[in-house]
């Protein structure tokens, strides 16, 4: 696995073993086994069946197909439980939903380029579009934060008690609990990318 300049954790290389040692132990459990009576089926120890179950160890293929053999079933039906498959939001250009958000004014144009992730933690991509008749509004507040990279024109832009002018380029990233908004829109139109994260509840 490559790794980026991010410093989010990379999800661990157990997640195989995690998913191997999930299916066996319900399989187990649905055949009403002992950790003991599923040990001595498969003709190995107590301790590695615990260890499988728990994701803690690789076995070797000899013990999948011996586990597999002692539950009577197949062995790809250890791995059933294992997906590579991972979610992904793909949004062609000009195609982004449009949304009106709370407090927006007149010629705000927010289109929304990704949607449906799942996972502990919502994040909204928007492609935010200040026409000519736009009004500048501080006002905005939600939970979460936001991250702001100027793609086109020149703003003001104020959060928290401070202003921050904002070019083609720039960006900014703040607690957006705090009110903000674009103070003054000096080049209009102008475009910039919003993504704004917040837990799901």
């Amino acid at each position: 696995m490559l790794n980026t300049g991010s410093n989010a954790p990379i999800e661990g290389d157990k997640s195989l073993e995690r998913a191997l040692g999930h299916q066996v132990r319900m399989l187990r459990r649905e055949r009403d086994l002992s950790l003991a009576d599923l040990a001595a089926a498969a003709g190995i120890s107590h301790g590695m069946v615990s260890k499988i179950e728990n994701g803690q160890i690789s076995p070797s293929l000899a013990t999948v197909n011996a586990l597999a053999r002692a539950l009577n079933v197949p062995i790809t039906t250890l791995f059933a439980a294992f997906e590579e498959s991972r979610d992904c939001s793909y949004v062609k250009k000009g195609t982004g939903v449009v949304i009106e958000r709370r407090g927006t004014k007149v010629g705000h144009i927010y289109e929304l380029l990704g949607a449906g992730i799942r996972g502990e933690t919502v994040l909204e991509p928007y492609l935010i579009t200040l026409e000519e008749e736009a009004e500048a509004y501080t006002g905005f507040r939600h939970a979460g934060v936001e991250f702001i990279f100027m793609l086109s024109g020149e703003v003001r832009y104020h959060h928290a008690g401070q202003d921050y002018h904002l070019k083609p380029g720039d960006a900014l990233l703040f607690d957006a609990e705090a009110p903000h908004g674009p103070r003054e829109l000096i080049t209009r139109p102008m475009t910039y990318l919003s993504i704004i994260a917040y837990p799901r509840q």
